[in-house]
């Protein structure tokens, strides 16, 4: 299993063992929120690198 599928099942997870205590809204907030946040939060230089080796491994 890939780094990126396990961040993405450790994510799914976390928002569904947030359901009972905050809500399902809130819980879709911080699931989707905080990887928003965290990209929001790298230099320009990060964000190229980043998509960059994103359509690496799309093969395109």
């Amino acid at each position: 299993m890939s780094t990126r599928t396990k961040i993405v099942v450790g994510g799914v997870a976390v928002g569904l063992l947030l359901i009972p205590f905050i809500g399902f809204w809130w819980a879709l907030l911080v699931v989707l929120g905080v990887p928003a946040a965290a990209y929001l939060a790298l230099d320009p230089g990060q964000r190229r690198r980043l998509r960059r080796v994103s359509r690496k491994e799309l093969n395109r």
